[in-house]
């Protein structure tokens, strides 16, 4: 099997790939909503059943149902290549109504098209292609596919974890940067709860009986923010504060929620640390700091050689394939931070994740799926 055969086979399915997306697009899949992602879940398992993988649903109590499927054809003792993917969207039910699928001027666009619907459909249409040109692989393939990755993946880390420590290496179908750059480094995450708690008095009568909650929690914020690192890279944002309960009583409480991003563990080590160490300004002022870092940093020791080996590959199908690094995380964060070889934004190139003008480009879907089937049959070793 040629590149110029894999090439050709998905622009004559290029129909059938827009239809699937069609198909999963149309479902609406809002990260809290359970029956909507239990059912679309079961309308995966059902999809990829048939182009030929074992699907295993792993039910969840609160989250929508996982899937696990795993596809064979060829060597079944080598480490699997392990396919990363997430179903829900930040796009509430009835989105539809104002964003409908529709292919305009070359781009088709839809809730959650480009993050990442259309990359399930690579992944089933590229399972079905290997079939049907009777491609064999060096390795198995498992296909995890995951209900929560845009509330941060707290019902699926454990799993991804685990399928990555089986693995030879991890593709992440994650949408790719603006001209279909792919992701070998992004930014770890983290979210933090600063809580000051003073003492309430009347504000014209007493206010020296009191201790003010909102004016310590405007000192932590100032400190916090001076943590920051720009030539790191290192940010820390309060995005989010509440305190106070009248204007003429002396606040006893007050919260702030910290947004923290960093490239390096070393750096997440050590805001970790210095938020730990947050200590009261005003005497009779207390401080609570709770949260975390909630992905590690995706660093290019973990995706520098896997990138230039695909990179390799997509010139044998016509593609130079360029690299970036993003501020946002994904699931790759985590197999990365393993020391798995990871790569991220494999997905369809388009634009506007999340956004009134989320789309993909028509003309981009059999690249893409033919780059992802070469990767499978290609990347013999990790």
């Amino acid at each position: 099997m040629n590149t110029d055969a894999l090439s050709s086979y998905f622009q004559h399915h290029r129909d059938d790939l827009l239809e699937t997306i069609r198909t999963l697009v149309t479902q609406e899949t809002p990260s809290h909503d359970k029956p909507r992602l239990d059912a679309f879940a079961a309308l995966l398992a059902q999809r990829l059943t048939a182009a030929g993988a074992v699907v295993e649903v792993i039910e969840q109590p609160q989250r929508g149902n996982h899937l696990r499927a795993r596809f064979t054809h060829g060597n079944t003792t080598e480490k699997p290549a392990l396919v990363l993917c997430h179903y829900d969207t930040v796009w509430p039910v009835g989105a539809l109504a104002t964003h409908p699928f529709r292919i305009e001027d070359g781009k088709a666009y839809g809730p959650g098209i480009f993050d990442m619907q259309s990359s399930l459909a690579l992944v089933e249409h590229g399972l079905r292609a290997v079939r049907e040109l009777a491609i064999a692989l060096p390795r198995p393939i498992t296909v995890l596919i995951t209900s929560d990755e845009e509330i941060g993946s707290g019902s699926s880390r454990a799993l991804i974890e685990e399928a990555a420590r089986q693995a030879a290496y991890v593709l992440v179908m994650e949408s790719p940067l603006p001209g279909g750059v792919l992701k070998t480094a992004r930014k770890g995450t983290g979210a933090f709860t600063v809580e000051t708690i003073g003492r309430a008095a009347h504000a014209g009568v007493d206010p020296y009986k009191g201790v003010n909650a909102i004016e310590e929690l405007a000192h932590q914020v100032l400190a916090i923010h001076a943590l920051a690192d720009r030539e790191a890279g290192t940010t820390l944002s309060a995005g989010v504060i509440e305190g106070g309960s009248a204007t003429n009583v002396v606040p006893a409480r007050a919260t702030a929620q910290i947004d923290v991003r960093v490239w390096t563990q070393s750096e997440a080590a050590r805001l970790v640390q210095a938020m730990a160490a947050r200590r009261p300004v005003l005497p009779g002022a207390q401080v609570k700091v709770t949260g975390g870092l909630n992905r590690p940093p995706l660093e290019r020791r973990a995706t520098a050689a896997l990138f230039a080996r695909v990179q390799q590959i997509g010139r044998t199908l016509g593609m130079e394939l360029a690299e970036g690094a993003t501020g946002g995380g994904s699931d790759g964060n985590f197999t990365g931070a393993l020391g798995i070889p990871t790569l991220d934004g494999l997905g369809v190139p388009g634009d506007g994740a999340h956004a009134d003008h989320e789309h993909i480009l028509v003309d981009e879907l059999a690249g893409r799926a033919a780059l992802l089937v070469a990767m499978w049959k290609d990347l013999f070793a990790a």
